[in-house]
């Protein structure tokens, strides 16, 4: 069941700068420079039995982010790590989602940073399938996003950075709005990107197509789901793929830290079946996460 309440008013404990405080203690001002100009960096990373899936790599990805952003984040990967475990296990959690974040504080107002300290909290709640299972089942309806994915000169495109998600949002509300359940985005070129909060995947002729990820994160899911397909013998082409090609696409499916391996069954004018390999993919990774089979 979804707990109605809102995230500011819930009963369990962040980890906040080094300690964990009570949750509705995690407080920060309002004139915080991230609120500001969206100086923040975050993780969105899912825990199966207990266990944190590419803890390490979630962690090494926020460093890398607040680098891109001029962000030093004062915590080293381990402690990142053991703050990530230490709030799992002060909130009795077994299977949950985690949202690390880093961002810049209140010492300086205005667009320069200097003087600004960086800021870590970790969250974790209890936190079902990214998209109603009954409707992931059959896939899902994407509608075309309004906005584009920006070029990597004109923004910070490696970074998972807050700022970027900005039109994502705007897309996922603007597909809502038409009966669609997300967006499928284009990048500046006008190719295919990926839909709002994950990487994009299609299947023609036995063979797993993805665009090549210059311009939007490189996914923790996205890697290893192509993993799961090397090793299932399924050749992985990463290469620019434009939307015209979609018409000869036999199969479409999203991958994310919270989405998991969600199927689609139509992007814009696009039609897909839930085929066999996109079924098998999403089993495989299922059963990765859950410890099923070996981690890759």
């Amino acid at each position: 069941m979804v707990d109605p309440r809102p995230f500011d008013d819930r009963d369990g404990w962040i980890w906040m700068d080094g300690k964990l405080v009570g949750w509705r203690d995690a407080q920060v001002h309002v004139l915080t420079h991230a609120l500001h100009y969206a100086s923040s960096v975050f993780e969105g990373q899912r825990a199966y039995n207990g266990e944190i899936f590419k803890l390490r790599e979630h962690s090494e990805r926020l460093h890398k982010s607040a680098s891109i952003l001029g962000m030093e984040i004062p915590y080293t990967v381990d402690q990142l790590n053991e703050a990530c475990i230490d709030v799992l296990k002060a909130n009795n959690l077994v299977d949950a989602y985690m949202r690390p974040v880093a961002w810049r504080g209140s010492e300086q107002m205005g667009v320069t940073a200097r003087g600004s300290g960086c800021h870590v909290a970790i969250a974790a709640w209890d936190w079902g399938k990214y998209f109603d299972e009954a409707i992931a089942a059959k896939g899902l309806r994407l509608d075309i996003a309004p906005y584009r994915r920006p070029a990597p000169y004109t923004a910070p495109v490696h970074s998972k950075a807050s700022g970027l998600y900005m039109i994502c949002t705007l897309a996922r509300q603007h597909a809502e709005a038409r009966g669609y359940d997300d967006a499928l985005m284009f990048d500046w070129r006008g190719q295919i990107a990926e839909a709002t909060g994950a990487n994009a995947f299609f299947v023609r002729d036995g063979a797993l197509l993805t665009p090549t990820p210059d311009c939007f994160l490189n996914g923790i899911t996205k890697q290893t789901v192509m993993d799961l397909a090397r090793k299932r013998g399924v050749e992985v082409i990463e290469r620019a793929i434009w939307p015209e090609e979609l018409e000869s696409f036999e199969q479409m499916f999203i991958t994310g830290s919270a989405a998991e391996v969600t199927f689609i069954r139509e992007a814009g004018p696009w039609n897909f079946e839930v085929g066999d390999l996109s079924r098998q993919l999403a089993k495989d990774y299922d059963d990765l996460v859950n410890g099923r089979i070996a981690n890759t």
